[in-house]
């Protein structure tokens, strides 16, 4: 019965829609092809069927209905055109590279290595959780796969080392690994382009409405005196917050060594992985940063997705993964359907006018006000909007337009310091709800965080991750 219910409710959002009067500025086939687009979002959130059938299923619809070109080979070749889009192959390959990552062991070897460095008490050991999460992020565009993949199931082994069970026993050191780890990854997927696979999306719809475009080493300087910041702090504030039993923790590291004893010395494959992650960190930094000339490249840039194109032809080719590793990855295919999907649409809305007309009604009760209250008033309803979504890309896909294109027609508006900010805010949002980003069903469900401690705990960080936004970034991206 609940499956009905949620495989009916995106058609019933869509009728509604459909049949509501069309509203003055728009014409049926603007209200019409935003139905569409509202049915789909509605089924990412419920989660009526998987991801990609719901966005495919979606731009299907919008095709054949020739919402946005009514000759039918037209109406085909824009369906498929978001299949070439480069940010969406950028998120493909890179989910390869987490393939590496846990194939190879890498990732598993680099955070038993700071457990075993860090963890001879609480604190430290609450960095060493913080710190496998920075390391893995740069090269680990899913937050699922990073903290739920590689750290959490290593991290789930600690507790009950001390006998910190789910439940009356979590208090004692369960609660403050589990969170801490979790309110990592939130910073971590803002801090890194590719930490984070509705960063590429964002980008992209920022590029398309807004003509906004930064580099992989831009994006990262934008946010880096908030996300260190904040990597120094999380650890400690969750040590404050969750009020861990145990102080110090000696055993955790003889643990740690004893699983590195047991793994032995480096393997081939980690080593070559190892190699190149860093040569993909060389080539979307260099390589995206026109000043700078990188010798056997042939010219002074190099496209981020075609790093990752060279990095996964070398796994390849030396034996780190075989091809079909990367056929059986369902979920990058899975990523690759529904981004291309949502993509297409809301860049859809923006081709058939609908999203300059959300702009004109918005912007209409902010006439008067100064740039500056604007932008904050956007960026507080983009960062806060995220309680009623259950997917950082739907959000992205449904919201982040609307506001851009708000923004863009405001007078002296700094439309890219605003579009800046909403797309660091992706990852930090995810840290408000259960079901705000993907990990956070795995540690809400371990039963190391309470249910009214979860709630409490993100509305505390969420509070703290906004404040950093405003009073850090804010300034900060003015400046430059």
């Amino acid at each position: 019965m609940t499956f009905r219910w949620r495989l009916f409710a995106p058609l019933v959002v869509w009728l509604a829609i459909y049949l509501w009067p069309v509203p003055a500025g728009l014409n049926a086939n603007q209200w019409h092809y935003f139905a569409i687009f509202a049915a789909v979002i509605t089924g990412l959130i419920l989660e009526s069927m998987p991801v990609g059938a719901v966005g495919l299923i979606g731009l299907t619809v919008a095709a054949v209905g020739g919402y946005i070109e009514s000759d039918p080979g037209k109406s085909l070749r824009w369906m498929l055109a978001g299949f070439s889009e480069s940010t969406v192959w950028l998120i493909v390959g890179a989910f390869v590279f987490s393939i590496g990552y846990r194939k190879s062991q890498l990732g598993r070897r680099i955070a038993l290595l700071l457990v075993r460095s860090l963890g001879t008490n609480t604190l430290g050991l609450g960095y060493a959780v913080a710190m496998s999460d920075f390391l893995l992020a740069p090269a680990t565009p899913s937050n699922t796969a990073r903290s739920g993949g590689i750290v959490y199931p290593i991290i789930s082994n600690i507790p009950r080392i001390y006998g910190s069970e789910p439940g009356p026993t979590a208090g004692k050191i369960g609660t403050y690994v589990m969170w801490t780890a979790f309110a990592a990854t939130a910073v971590t997927s803002s801090l890194f382009f590719t930490a984070l696979a509705p960063n590429a999306a964002a980008l992209a719809i920022a590029k398309k409405t807004v003509g906004i475009d930064v580099s992989w080493a831009q994006w990262f300087i934008g946010f880096a005196p908030l996300g260190i910041l904040l990597m120094i702090l999380v650890p400690l504030v969750s040590y404050v917050v969750c009020r861990p039993e145990v102080k110090r923790s000696p055993e955790i590291a003889e643990w740690a060594s004893k699983e590195l004893a047991a793994m032995g010395p480096m393997s081939r494959n980690e080593w070559i992985m190892f190699a190149l992650i860093l040569l993909a960190m060389f080539l979307w930094i260099t390589g995206s940063t026109p000043d700078i000339r990188v010798p056997f490249l042939g010219s002074n840039f190099i496209n981020a997705t075609m790093v990752v194109f060279i990095v996964i032809s070398l796994m390849l080719v030396t034996g780190v993964i075989d091809f079909h590793d990367i056929v059986s990855e369902k979920s990058a295919w899975e990523v690759f359907f529904y981004f291309t999907s949502l993509l297409t649409l809301a860049s859809g809305l923006n081709e058939i006018g609908f999203i300059k007309w959300v702009a004109n009604e918005y912007a209409k009760p902010l006439v008067g006000l100064s740039p500056p209250t604007v932008m904050v008033l956007l960026v507080a309803l983009f960062f806060w909007i995220h309680y009623f979504f259950s997917s950082i890309t739907s959000h992205a896909a449904a919201v982040l337009p609307v506001v851009l294109a708000v923004g863009s027609g405001i007078p002296d508006m700094p439309v890219a310091t605003l579009a800046m900010l909403c797309m660091y805010s992706l990852g930090l949002m995810g840290v408000i709800s259960p079901y705000a980003t993907g990990p956070a069903p795995m540690y809400f469900g371990s039963g190391y965080i309470g249910k009214g401690q979860f709630w409490g705990f993100g509305l505390l960080f969420g509070l703290i991750y906004f404040a950093g936004l405003l009073f850090i970034v804010l300034p900060w991206l003015m400046w430059r």
